[in-house]
């Protein structure tokens, strides 16, 4: 392994400059449960009757979860050996391997490539990494024209927003508002049908397909041995991103890496069923060196960015399975909480329940002290998760984690001390709730429901249900026998 490798894979670099959005999560997410136009496009997505659909296709389902989730842990046991057997191979191809230790390494190294290879225009895939670094706005600094070419990347780029899904970035946006931007931007007429929306969109990116000089992808998965970068789209824009420009750059983490092409297609049959509901995708892509003699068409140069950014340090930390993630979506395409305040609520590029996770191992859980509490623990993530992340279980380590640095607010730790000193003594807390029982009920009235409680967050946004007026342990003694 080169030395840059080896100083990127030590874990000594932390995630650079990134940090959140501006703003607390529950107040974000306040926000968008007041906001009517969030609420209605997330009651118009639903991507979980599709998934279910899928993997009713698939007998062996479990079994398959199982081996997929054997396969990266596989990987990430002896990761360094891993990319090493991905770095010769892709070498030997006459790919030029980089290792970014921080999210500023990364657009380092990509505007030295763009330099060296006089690139004006930047065409790119979607690559969730590239959301990290904020490479686009890194390479416009340089004096690079930046085009997004995924159709819902390039609509939030022209809204000047990030992403609200891993998959389906502008999953918050109405017809309405990409009929207003491409009218904006374009300067044509106003559509609203979808179809005439879509080839707008293919009529204006087909000349910038024409013209980029540098493409950018990120990478589903690295195949360590064939040195190859396996991109999976819909749309084709991977594809075209990868082999028409002079240049590809593929952007993506050190713990994408998986041993062999046959791991790769059992990890397929679940990714795409996960994520859109579909059998396989429309394009699978194996990027494998660039153009050789014989080639009718791909890239004179391929590069391939290896990010750590925060990724080494999860790996030696109690937060390693998070890390299996091959980026479906399933996990907030079921979570209450997701489908109730979309993406941007969680402030920064991983939403839902895996952002939960993800977002304090990367940034730090200071940087992201609520993001472990924004998810209601049903485990419907997990249940859903193709390679076995048990979500839950990890909130609930970085709960832990924050109680013990002090980070969650006074007055929550101090009830808590509370609970704790009368749940020492039974005698005193059967009291207690007995006494608590009977208030709530006093406190709910006729209509049996508490409008406001103390501190005001639960019941901000819903009635509390008041209690019949009698504890468990009463009604059970009560019961017939």
């Amino acid at each position: 392994m080169t030395e840059a490798a080896q100083e990127a894979f030590s874990g000594t670099g932390g995630p650079g400059t990134a940090r959140p959005q501006g703003g607390t999560f529950s107040g974000r997410a306040h926000d968008k449960l007041h906001d009517a136009k969030v609420q209605r496009a997330m009651r118009n997505f639903n991507l979980a009757a599709a998934r279910s659909r899928a993997m009713a296709e698939l007998p062996e389902l479990e079994d398959i979860r199982t081996a997929a989730a054997a396969i990266r842990d596989t990987a990430l046991a002896d990761l360094d050996v891993w990319l090493e057997r991905f770095e010769t191979e892709a070498t030997r191809r006459g790919v030029k391997v980089h290792w970014a230790e921080t999210h500023a390494d990364v657009n380092r190294i990509v505007a030295a490539i763009a330099r060296e290879a006089g690139v004006r225009k930047v065409i790119k895939s979607k690559s969730m990494v590239s959301e990290e670094s904020h490479l686009n706005a890194a390479l416009e600094a340089e004096g690079l024209e930046v085009v997004e070419t995924d159709l819902g990347e390039y609509i939030i780029q022209l809204a000047g927003e990030t992403p609200s899904h891993i998959i389906a970035p502008a999953i918050h946006k109405t017809r309405e508002d990409v009929a207003d931007l491409f009218h904006q931007h374009h300067g044509t007429p106003r559509k609203t049908g979808i179809p005439e929306l879509t080839m707008e969109a293919r009529a204006v990116l087909r000349g910038h397909f024409l013209s980029g000089d540098m493409g950018i992808s990120g990478g589903n998965f690295l195949v360590a041995e064939t040195g190859s970068v396996v991109l999976v789209t819909n749309e084709g824009n991977g594809r075209m991103v990868s082999t028409m420009p002079r240049v590809h750059v593929a952007i993506t983490g050190i713990e994408k890496v998986i041993p062999t092409l046959e791991d790769v297609a059992c990890v397929l049959r679940v990714l795409t069923r996960s994520a859109t509901g579909q059998s396989i995708s429309n394009y699978v892509t194996l990027a494998t060196g660039p153009k050789g003699a014989g080639d009718a068409d791909g890239p004179e140069e391929m590069h391939v960015v290896l990010v750590d950014a925060g990724r080494s340090t999860v790996l030696g930390s109690d937060m390693r399975e998070a890390l299996r993630c091959i980026r479906c979506g399933a996990c907030m395409n079921h979570c209450p909480v997701y489908q109730n305040i979309g993406g941007h609520a969680y402030g920064w590029v991983y939403p839902g329940p895996i952002g939960s996770v993800l977002t304090p191992s990367y940034i730090g859980l200071e940087n992201a002290v609520d993001l472990p509490n924004a998810a209601t623990l049903c485990n419907q993530c997990g249940v859903v998760c193709p390679v076995r992340i048990p979500l839950p279980d990890l909130m609930r380590k970085l709960r832990e984690k924050q109680v013990e640095a002090g980070l969650r607010p006074r007055w929550e730790r101090a009830g808590l001390r509370v609970w704790s000193w009368f749940a020492q003594r039974p005698a005193l807390y059967a009291l207690a709730t007995r006494l608590a029982a009977r208030v709530g009920r006093l406190l709910g009235g006729k209509r049996r429901a508490i409008g406001r409680l103390p501190g005001g967050g639960w019941t901000g946004e819903r009635d509390f249900p008041a209690p019949q007026g009698r504890t468990f342990r009463e009604l059970y003694a009560r019961r017939p026998r």
